[in-house]
Protein backbone atom coordinates (compact mmCIF):
# COMPACT_ATOMS: atom_id res chain seq x y z
CA UNK A 1 0.00 0.00 0.00
CA UNK A 2 1.30 3.12 -0.90
CA UNK A 3 1.32 6.54 1.43
CA UNK A 4 1.00 9.98 0.79
CA UNK A 5 1.39 13.20 2.59
CA UNK A 6 -0.19 16.14 1.71
CA UNK A 7 1.41 19.59 3.92
CA UNK A 8 0.13 18.98 7.57
CA UNK A 9 -1.53 15.60 7.38
CA UNK A 10 -0.63 12.25 6.56
CA UNK A 11 -3.20 10.40 4.58
CA UNK A 12 -3.63 6.77 3.70
CA UNK A 13 -5.23 4.98 0.59
CA UNK A 14 -9.04 4.87 1.66
CA UNK A 15 -10.83 2.62 -1.33
CA UNK A 16 -14.20 0.89 -1.37
CA UNK A 17 -15.34 -2.58 -2.96
CA UNK A 18 -16.58 -2.64 -6.37
CA UNK A 19 -19.94 -3.29 -6.36
CA UNK A 20 -21.30 -4.72 -9.86
CA UNK A 21 -21.74 -2.71 -13.09
CA UNK A 22 -20.86 1.00 -12.63
CA UNK A 23 -23.61 3.56 -13.10
CA UNK A 24 -23.77 5.95 -16.28
CA UNK A 25 -24.35 9.84 -15.55
CA UNK A 26 -26.76 11.50 -13.81
CA UNK A 27 -29.90 12.95 -15.13
CA UNK A 28 -32.55 14.56 -12.84
CA UNK A 29 -34.01 12.91 -10.04
CA UNK A 30 -36.88 12.57 -11.61
CA UNK A 31 -35.56 10.64 -14.36
CA UNK A 32 -33.48 8.29 -11.70
CA UNK A 33 -36.11 7.59 -10.18
CA UNK A 34 -38.16 6.21 -13.17
CA UNK A 35 -35.63 3.70 -13.96
CA UNK A 36 -36.72 1.65 -10.74
CA UNK A 37 -39.40 1.45 -7.93
CA UNK A 38 -38.69 3.60 -5.32
CA UNK A 39 -37.64 2.71 -1.67
CA UNK A 40 -40.31 2.97 0.66
CA UNK A 41 -38.58 2.14 4.01
CA UNK A 42 -35.38 3.57 5.19
CA UNK A 43 -33.37 0.07 5.13
CA UNK A 44 -34.46 -0.12 1.54
CA UNK A 45 -33.43 3.35 0.87
CA UNK A 46 -30.06 2.70 2.76
CA UNK A 47 -29.25 -0.29 0.09
CA UNK A 48 -30.04 2.08 -2.80
CA UNK A 49 -27.77 4.88 -1.49
CA UNK A 50 -25.25 2.39 -1.04
CA UNK A 51 -25.42 0.85 -4.08
CA UNK A 52 -25.25 3.87 -5.55
CA UNK A 53 -22.39 5.29 -3.57
CA UNK A 54 -20.08 2.47 -4.31
CA UNK A 55 -20.74 2.10 -7.73
CA UNK A 56 -20.20 5.70 -8.23
CA UNK A 57 -16.95 6.43 -5.99
CA UNK A 58 -15.34 2.87 -7.45
CA UNK A 59 -16.00 4.60 -11.11
CA UNK A 60 -14.19 8.24 -9.80
CA UNK A 61 -11.13 6.39 -8.66
CA UNK A 62 -9.29 7.63 -5.71
CA UNK A 63 -9.52 7.44 -1.98
CA UNK A 64 -13.04 7.67 -0.52
CA UNK A 65 -14.12 8.29 2.97
CA UNK A 66 -18.21 8.80 3.72
CA UNK A 67 -21.08 8.68 6.31
CA UNK A 68 -24.17 8.54 5.00
CA UNK A 69 -27.19 7.76 7.05
CA UNK A 70 -30.95 7.63 6.19
CA UNK A 71 -33.59 9.10 8.67
CA UNK A 72 -35.65 6.62 10.23
CA UNK A 73 -38.74 8.65 12.04
CA UNK A 74 -39.40 5.13 14.35
CA UNK A 75 -35.64 4.82 15.59
CA UNK A 76 -31.91 6.03 15.21
CA UNK A 77 -31.10 6.69 11.90
CA UNK A 78 -30.27 3.63 9.20
CA UNK A 79 -26.52 3.81 8.43
CA UNK A 80 -26.43 3.82 4.41
CA UNK A 81 -22.48 3.62 4.18
CA UNK A 82 -19.92 3.99 6.43
CA UNK A 83 -16.45 4.02 4.55
CA UNK A 84 -13.29 4.63 6.86
CA UNK A 85 -15.59 7.00 8.76
CA UNK A 86 -13.30 7.59 11.94
CA UNK A 87 -10.43 8.47 9.74
CA UNK A 88 -9.41 12.01 10.66
CA UNK A 89 -8.55 14.04 7.32
CA UNK A 90 -8.23 17.39 6.27
CA UNK A 91 -11.66 19.02 5.85
CA UNK A 92 -10.64 21.80 3.97
CA UNK A 93 -13.78 24.21 3.23
CA UNK A 94 -16.46 21.59 4.82
CA UNK A 95 -15.13 22.79 7.98
CA UNK A 96 -16.58 26.48 7.16
CA UNK A 97 -19.66 24.90 8.50
CA UNK A 98 -17.92 24.47 11.58
CA UNK A 99 -16.65 27.54 12.05
CA UNK A 100 -19.83 29.23 11.92
CA UNK A 101 -20.94 27.04 14.19
CA UNK A 102 -18.25 28.48 16.51
CA UNK A 103 -19.76 31.70 15.30
CA UNK A 104 -23.20 31.49 15.88
CA UNK A 105 -22.45 30.12 19.25
CA UNK A 106 -20.88 33.36 20.35
CA UNK A 107 -23.97 34.91 18.99
CA UNK A 108 -26.45 32.79 20.90
CA UNK A 109 -24.73 33.39 23.87
CA UNK A 110 -24.81 37.20 23.53
CA UNK A 111 -20.79 37.78 22.76
CA UNK A 112 -21.49 38.57 19.19
CA UNK A 113 -24.60 40.12 16.98
CA UNK A 114 -24.71 39.29 13.15
CA UNK A 115 -25.58 43.22 12.78
CA UNK A 116 -21.93 44.16 14.04
CA UNK A 117 -19.74 45.15 11.68
CA UNK A 118 -16.03 43.96 10.99
CA UNK A 119 -13.43 45.91 9.71
CA UNK A 120 -11.82 44.64 6.21
CA UNK A 121 -8.82 45.61 5.64
CA UNK A 122 -6.17 45.21 2.56
CA UNK A 123 -3.90 43.59 4.58
CA UNK A 124 -6.99 40.78 5.61
CA UNK A 125 -7.71 40.33 1.94
CA UNK A 126 -6.27 36.78 0.51
CA UNK A 127 -4.80 38.10 -1.84
CA UNK A 128 -6.41 36.14 -4.94
CA UNK A 129 -8.64 34.03 -3.17
CA UNK A 130 -11.34 32.11 -3.90
CA UNK A 131 -14.93 34.61 -3.20
CA UNK A 132 -15.92 37.68 -3.16
CA UNK A 133 -13.62 39.74 -1.10
CA UNK A 134 -10.51 39.29 -3.47
CA UNK A 135 -12.68 40.34 -6.03
CA UNK A 136 -13.61 44.02 -4.61
CA UNK A 137 -10.43 45.65 -4.53
CA UNK A 138 -11.59 49.10 -2.29
CA UNK A 139 -10.47 48.46 0.78
CA UNK A 140 -10.87 49.55 3.72
CA UNK A 141 -14.15 48.69 4.07
CA UNK A 142 -16.67 47.07 6.62
CA UNK A 143 -18.98 44.48 5.97
CA UNK A 144 -21.62 42.53 8.77
CA UNK A 145 -20.84 39.75 10.44
CA UNK A 146 -24.32 38.31 8.74
CA UNK A 147 -23.00 39.02 5.72
CA UNK A 148 -19.39 37.40 6.55
CA UNK A 149 -21.44 34.13 7.35
CA UNK A 150 -23.45 34.39 3.58
CA UNK A 151 -19.97 34.53 1.53
CA UNK A 152 -18.36 31.95 3.40
CA UNK A 153 -21.49 29.34 3.53
CA UNK A 154 -22.33 29.91 -0.04
CA UNK A 155 -19.54 30.90 -2.29
CA UNK A 156 -17.24 29.64 0.05
CA UNK A 157 -15.39 32.63 0.45
CA UNK A 158 -11.51 32.47 1.99
CA UNK A 159 -11.42 36.02 3.14
CA UNK A 160 -14.40 35.19 5.62
CA UNK A 161 -12.22 32.34 7.29
CA UNK A 162 -9.72 35.08 8.48
CA UNK A 163 -12.79 37.21 9.64
CA UNK A 164 -14.38 34.77 10.99
CA UNK A 165 -10.91 34.51 13.45
CA UNK A 166 -11.02 38.46 13.80
CA UNK A 167 -14.14 37.43 16.17
CA UNK A 168 -13.40 33.80 16.96
CA UNK A 169 -9.78 33.01 17.57
CA UNK A 170 -8.65 29.54 16.80
CA UNK A 171 -8.28 28.26 20.52
CA UNK A 172 -11.84 29.55 21.57
CA UNK A 173 -12.96 28.21 17.95
CA UNK A 174 -11.89 24.52 18.89
CA UNK A 175 -12.74 24.79 22.55
CA UNK A 176 -16.44 25.41 21.58
CA UNK A 177 -16.17 22.34 19.46
CA UNK A 178 -14.53 20.16 21.71
CA UNK A 179 -17.49 21.50 24.08
CA UNK A 180 -20.16 20.31 21.54
CA UNK A 181 -18.60 16.88 21.37
CA UNK A 182 -16.49 17.48 18.16
CA UNK A 183 -12.70 16.79 19.64
CA UNK A 184 -11.89 15.56 15.82
CA UNK A 185 -13.61 18.66 14.03
CA UNK A 186 -10.73 21.30 14.73
CA UNK A 187 -9.03 24.40 12.88
CA UNK A 188 -5.29 24.35 12.92
CA UNK A 189 -3.71 27.31 14.88
CA UNK A 190 -1.09 29.55 13.45
CA UNK A 191 1.26 31.92 15.03
CA UNK A 192 -1.62 34.98 14.86
CA UNK A 193 -4.41 33.79 16.95
CA UNK A 194 -6.89 35.01 14.75
CA UNK A 195 -6.06 32.91 11.92
CA UNK A 196 -6.26 29.39 10.98
CA UNK A 197 -5.53 26.72 8.46
CA UNK A 198 -9.37 24.91 8.05
CA UNK A 199 -8.12 22.00 9.93
CA UNK A 200 -9.71 18.37 10.50
CA UNK A 201 -13.05 16.11 10.91
CA UNK A 202 -13.63 12.43 10.22
CA UNK A 203 -17.13 12.02 8.47
CA UNK A 204 -18.72 10.51 10.87
CA UNK A 205 -18.30 13.91 13.11
CA UNK A 206 -19.21 16.12 10.05
CA UNK A 207 -22.16 13.78 9.80
CA UNK A 208 -22.83 14.41 13.76
CA UNK A 209 -22.67 17.91 13.53
CA UNK A 210 -24.88 18.11 10.55
CA UNK A 211 -27.65 15.65 12.35
CA UNK A 212 -27.12 17.65 15.67
CA UNK A 213 -27.94 20.97 14.15
CA UNK A 214 -31.30 19.86 12.31
CA UNK A 215 -32.06 18.10 15.65
CA UNK A 216 -31.89 21.65 16.99
CA UNK A 217 -29.15 20.88 19.85
CA UNK A 218 -26.23 22.55 17.97
CA UNK A 219 -27.45 25.77 17.56
CA UNK A 220 -30.30 28.45 19.14
CA UNK A 221 -33.60 27.91 16.87
CA UNK A 222 -32.34 31.46 14.98
CA UNK A 223 -29.12 30.16 14.37
CA UNK A 224 -30.41 26.88 12.98
CA UNK A 225 -32.79 28.44 10.64
CA UNK A 226 -29.57 31.13 9.63
CA UNK A 227 -27.35 28.40 8.88
CA UNK A 228 -29.37 25.78 7.11
CA UNK A 229 -30.85 29.17 4.67
CA UNK A 230 -27.86 30.03 3.84
CA UNK A 231 -26.36 26.09 2.68
CA UNK A 232 -30.25 25.58 1.25
CA UNK A 233 -29.61 28.71 -0.70
CA UNK A 234 -29.88 28.44 -4.67
CA UNK A 235 -26.13 30.60 -4.70
CA UNK A 236 -25.16 27.77 -2.76
CA UNK A 237 -22.72 25.13 -4.30
CA UNK A 238 -24.19 23.35 -7.51
CA UNK A 239 -21.39 21.53 -9.04
CA UNK A 240 -21.83 18.95 -7.01
CA UNK A 241 -24.52 16.71 -4.95
CA UNK A 242 -27.39 19.23 -6.38
CA UNK A 243 -25.85 19.65 -9.86
CA UNK A 244 -28.28 17.63 -12.34
CA UNK A 245 -31.31 18.97 -10.48
CA UNK A 246 -34.40 21.60 -10.55
CA UNK A 247 -34.73 24.45 -8.55
CA UNK A 248 -37.46 22.98 -6.41
CA UNK A 249 -34.97 19.70 -5.99
CA UNK A 250 -31.96 22.01 -5.20
CA UNK A 251 -33.77 23.57 -2.38
CA UNK A 252 -34.23 20.52 -0.56
CA UNK A 253 -30.67 20.28 0.13
CA UNK A 254 -28.12 21.93 2.27
CA UNK A 255 -24.71 21.51 1.18
CA UNK A 256 -21.25 22.43 1.74
CA UNK A 257 -18.23 21.73 -0.08
CA UNK A 258 -14.52 21.83 0.12
CA UNK A 259 -11.93 21.87 -2.28
CA UNK A 260 -7.73 22.21 -2.15
CA UNK A 261 -5.09 20.38 -3.82
CA UNK A 262 -6.39 17.02 -4.85
CA UNK A 263 -9.15 16.56 -2.31
CA UNK A 264 -12.99 17.27 -3.01
CA UNK A 265 -15.39 17.08 -0.39
CA UNK A 266 -19.10 17.32 0.11
CA UNK A 267 -21.43 16.96 3.31
CA UNK A 268 -25.21 17.82 4.01
CA UNK A 269 -28.98 17.14 4.29
CA UNK A 270 -31.42 16.42 2.20
CA UNK A 271 -34.70 17.39 3.12
CA UNK A 272 -38.46 15.36 2.19
CA UNK A 273 -40.87 17.79 0.87
CA UNK A 274 -42.30 18.86 4.55
CA UNK A 275 -38.67 20.43 5.58
CA UNK A 276 -37.77 17.51 7.65
CA UNK A 277 -34.11 16.19 7.48
CA UNK A 278 -34.10 12.23 5.81
CA UNK A 279 -30.66 11.73 4.70
CA UNK A 280 -27.40 13.48 5.64
CA UNK A 281 -24.13 12.93 4.04
CA UNK A 282 -20.60 13.09 4.46
CA UNK A 283 -18.29 12.20 1.62
CA UNK A 284 -14.71 13.29 1.48
CA UNK A 285 -12.69 12.32 -1.49
CA UNK A 286 -9.24 12.70 -2.64
CA UNK A 287 -6.45 10.78 -4.90
CA UNK A 288 -8.62 11.09 -8.49
CA UNK A 289 -6.94 12.26 -11.77
CA UNK A 290 -6.92 15.84 -12.74
CA UNK A 291 -5.93 17.23 -9.58
CA UNK A 292 -6.09 20.84 -11.13
CA UNK A 293 -9.48 20.95 -12.09
CA UNK A 294 -11.43 22.60 -9.36
CA UNK A 295 -14.62 22.60 -11.72
CA UNK A 296 -17.69 20.23 -12.50
CA UNK A 297 -15.83 17.47 -14.49
CA UNK A 298 -13.11 16.63 -12.00
CA UNK A 299 -13.90 12.60 -11.32
CA UNK A 300 -15.23 12.83 -7.62
CA UNK A 301 -17.27 16.03 -8.49
CA UNK A 302 -18.71 14.29 -11.22
CA UNK A 303 -19.34 11.40 -8.74
CA UNK A 304 -21.02 13.48 -6.13
CA UNK A 305 -23.02 15.18 -8.89
CA UNK A 306 -24.51 11.92 -10.14
CA UNK A 307 -25.02 10.46 -6.57
CA UNK A 308 -27.12 13.36 -5.85
CA UNK A 309 -30.70 12.39 -7.94
CA UNK A 310 -30.08 8.70 -7.12
CA UNK A 311 -29.61 9.75 -3.21
CA UNK A 312 -32.39 12.09 -3.65
CA UNK A 313 -34.92 9.33 -5.51
CA UNK A 314 -33.64 6.69 -2.86
CA UNK A 315 -35.62 8.68 -0.36
CA UNK A 316 -38.33 10.29 -2.09
CA UNK A 317 -41.34 8.64 -0.60
CA UNK A 318 -39.94 8.86 3.01
CA UNK A 319 -40.51 10.73 5.57
CA UNK A 320 -38.09 12.51 7.60
CA UNK A 321 -37.43 12.76 11.47
CA UNK A 322 -37.94 15.83 13.17
CA UNK A 323 -38.47 19.48 13.28
CA UNK A 324 -39.49 20.50 9.76
CA UNK A 325 -37.14 23.42 7.91
CA UNK A 326 -39.24 25.89 5.41
CA UNK A 327 -37.12 27.70 3.32
CA UNK A 328 -37.83 31.19 2.08
CA UNK A 329 -38.30 31.37 -1.68
CA UNK A 330 -35.43 32.82 -3.22
CA UNK A 331 -36.22 34.27 -6.92
CA UNK A 332 -34.44 35.68 -9.48
CA UNK A 333 -34.79 39.38 -9.82
CA UNK A 334 -34.57 41.70 -13.02
CA UNK A 335 -33.92 45.03 -11.00
CA UNK A 336 -35.87 47.72 -10.13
Amino acid sequence: MTIRLNRRTALGLGTVATAGTVLGAAGPASAAATTEPRPTTPAQAARRVAASYSRLSTEAGGNWQAYVSVADPAGAPVVAVSAEADRRIEAYSVNKIAVATAVLDKIDRGLLTLDQRVEVTEAIVVPGGDGIFSLDGAYPSSVTLGHVLATLLTVSDDTAVRLCGSVCPAAELNAILVAKGFPNTQVEPVANPNRFFLGTSTPRETHDLLRALVAGTLLSPASTAFLLGLLRAPVAFTDGIRRTMSSEERARIATKAGWFADARHEAGIIFDRSGAAVLTYALFADGQADPDDFGATHPAVQARAAMGPRFLAAVDRLAGAGTAYRIATRRPSNGG
